[in-house]
C-alpha cells in the first residue's frame, strides 16, 4: 500500500527548504545571514539627511525647499536609496563598481548628488558624510529583540551586505556590534550578492550548510542565496521607525520567548 504521508518537494529536488517545512521543524534553520541596510538598519528620513547636511555646510534651509531638494536628491541617486533614473556617462564605471571600492562608492554618490543645482557650496560632501554618520541611520525597532533572541538560542548569525564602506563603527554606535559574529562586505571581499561566493562564505563564517542556513533581505538580490539551497526570507520595504518584520525569523527558526 503507497504511503500517504505528505513530503516535504524540496527533500526530493535538493532544493531550499518549503516555508511547511520550516514551520513544522522538519528542516529549521541554524544559522542567519542578514543584509544590513533596509533589513536591520535604515538610512534616516531624507529630509533630516538634507536638512543637517546643509546646515553642516552653514545654510538653514526652510521646509519647503528642504522637501524640494530632497525629492531631487533622492531621484538623483542617495545611497541606501532607489536606482537613479540616469547614471551620467562619467560616473557610469564608479556606480558600477560602488560596491567594491570604497573611493568608488563615495566619487559615485557625491558625483550624483552633484547632480542637482542645490545652490549650497559642499553640500555633496556633506550628504556623503551622513551616510559614514552613525547618527545618520535607524533600527528598525525589532532588530535589537530579534538578534538578542538568536544570541539567547545560541544561532551564529553573519552580516552579508552589498556596502561600499566600512559599518562596523555604525554597527557599533547602534548596539550591534555584540549581537553579530560575522561582517561579510562586498568591498572587502570583492563580490558582491548575487554572486553565490558570497553566500557560500556566509555559510562558511557561520559554520553551517546553505540548507541550514537562512538567508534574510529585502531584495532580489539577497533571494539569489536560494540558489545555493539557502532557505531565504525577503521582507518588504519599511519606513525606519516602524516594526520591520522580524520576528518572523525567530518564528522560522522555532525560537519563542
Amino acid at each position: 500500500m503507497p504511503d500517504a504521508t505528505p513530503r516535504d518537494p524540496s527533500a526530493a529536488s535538493g532544493g531550499p527548504p518549503t516555508a511547511a517545512s520550516l514551520l513544522d521543524g522538519a528542516r529549521r534553520p541554524r544559522a542567519v545571514l542578514l543584509d544590513f541596510h533596509g533589513t536591520i538598519v535604515q538610512v534616516e528620513p531624507a529630509e533630516r539627511w538634507v536638512r543637517l547636511a546643509a546646515a553642516a555646510c552653514g545654510t538653514d534651509l526652510p521646509a519647503d525647499r528642504c522637501a524640494g531638494l530632497a525629492d531631487a536628491l533622492v531621484t538623483a541617486g542617495r545611497a541606501g536609496g532607489p536606482r537613479p533614473g540616469r547614471i551620467p556617462p562619467e560616473l557610469a564605471e564608479a556606480y558600477a563598481d560602488r560596491d567594491l571600492s570604497e573611493p568608488a562608492h563615495r566619487t559615485a554618490y557625491t558625483g550624483l548628488a552633484a547632480t542637482v543645482d542645490t545652490g549650497i557650496d559642499g553640500l555633496p560632501d556633506a550628504l556623503y558624510e551622513r551616510l559614514l554618520d552613525p547618527d545618520g541611520w535607524r533600527l528598525y525597532p525589532d532588530t535589537v529583540p530579534m538578534l538578542r533572541a538568536l544570541r539567547a538560542a545560541g544561532v551564529p548569525v553573519a552580516v552579508v551586505s552589498n556596502i561600499g564602506f566600512d559599518v562596523l563603527p555604525i554597527a557599533a554606535a547602534l548596539g550591534l556590534a555584540d549581537l553579530i559574529d560575522h561582517w561579510l562586505l562586498s568591498y572587502q571581499l570583492g563580490t558582491c550578492k548575487p554572486d553565490p561566493a558570497i553566500f557560500l562564505r556566509g555559510c562558511a563564517a557561520v559554520r553551517h550548510e546553505p540548507e541550514q542556513t537562512l538567508m534574510v533581505g529585502d531584495t532580489q538580490a539577497d533571494a539569489a542565496a536560494a540558489a545555493i539551497g539557502c532557505p531565504t526570507l525577503v521582507l518588504p520595504a519599511t519606513e525606519p521607525d516602524q516594526v520591520h518584520g522580524l520576528a518572523a525569523i525567530l518564528h522560522l527558526l522555532g525560537i519563542t520567548g
